[in-house]
């Protein structure tokens, strides 16, 4: 055998090698996912976040054909769950929901962690900040609550969700606008903040609207206002937005879902079609709707450009305000 016709012949079979090797990479990654899937929620079991990924993972698993697991890994404003979810084995059996302070406490120095450590899949859904007051607070409006904390600085107590969380920087960019000082009260999530406004602990919690919707159709919680730029319903209609009583601020949240720098494509698509098709689904939205968790779906292209464009805004109210952990 001449070395030409030899080294014909070891093409030949390189090329038969990969002829059969392409169906078995294509095998696998048609096959996943084989087990279920592991969903870190980097908040307490409770609040919003955590009431959304449930309801997502129920919802989800007719079209991701495994079950969708909670692991609720709460701390550090999201960072414990959102640094496990950067050092888990890209494969696909680890996902995790980010959120908007995925944007926020890196700028105040409180994790090294940043939006750059995942992939987004899909953004679930995009809500107001809120500030609400227990149903038999003295705080009528949210004038009322201003001019309390103009009169007495640091009387008025808000919870929030933790050092760096939406409902800190909301608190704190209504005081710069109002001129107040509150008196900030970080917990490991929403939840313990609603159960200490409720308890009479604290005056007020800055969150969003899922986090207090059950107690607000209960009649335990009023919200005084949110920061959106028109009313949301479901029973919050007559809710004025800041804008309205003469507040020019804005400021909201998103949850979406996100999996770890170097998942293989294939893996994230099947997760974009799968949240694609759940967030569509009647149950899914019913369970939104009834909680006025707002709706916001994005694919992967958008929810991107959207984590982009709020890490520049709160950079610069990080910045601006002089927030640090």
């Amino acid at each position: 055998m001449t070395v030409t016709t030899r080294r014909q012949f070891l093409g030949s079979l390189g090329a038969l090698a990969g002829a059969f090797m392409l169906p078995a990479v294509a095998r696998a990654s048609d096959a996943y996912p084989q087990r279920p899937i592991e969903l870190i929620v980097p908040f307490a079991a409770g609040g919003g976040t955590d009431v959304l990924a449930r309801a997502l993972a129920e919802a989800a698993r007719p079209q991701v054909g495994q079950d969708l697991i909670v692991l609720n890994r709460a701390g550090a404003s999201g960072a414990v769950g959102w640094t496990e979810l950067a050092n888990a084995k890209p494969d696909g059996y680890k996902v995790g929901i980010i959120t908007v302070e995925l944007t926020m406490i890196p700028h105040m120095g409180m994790t090294k962690i940043n939006s750059d450590a995942v992939i987004p899949v899909a953004r679930l859904n995009a809500d107001p900040a809120t500030i609400a007051v227990r149903a038999d607070s003295p705080f009528q409006t949210i004038e009322d609550l201003i001019e309390a904390a103009r009169k007495e600085p640091d009387a008025i107590t808000v919870g929030n969700a933790g050092p760096g969380s939406l409902g800190h920087l909301a608190a704190a960019a209504l005081q710069d606008k109002a001129g107040v000082q509150f008196n900030h009260a970080p917990y490991r999530g929403a939840n313990p903040a609603v159960l200490d406004l409720l308890g009479g602990h604290i005056q007020a919690v800055a969150v969003t609207p899922v986090e207090v919707a059950n107690y607000v159709a209960a009649g335990k919680i009023r919200p005084l206002a949110i920061m959106a730029d028109k009313r949301i319903g479901a029973g919050w209609e007559n809710v004025p937005t800041l804008q309205e009583r003469g507040i020019d601020l804005l400021i909201g949240g998103w949850r979406g879902l996100a999996v770890p720098r170097g998942t293989p494509d294939a893996v994230v698509q099947k997760l974009r079609e799968a949240m694609a098709t759940t967030l569509q689904a009647p149950a899914l939205r019913k369970t939104m709707a009834e909680l006025n968790m707002g709706e916001g779906y994005l694919d992967q292209a958008d929810f991107q450009a959207v984590i982009e464009r709020d890490n520049a805004v709160f950079k610069a109210l990080v910045d601006k305000l002089g927030i640090k952990a």
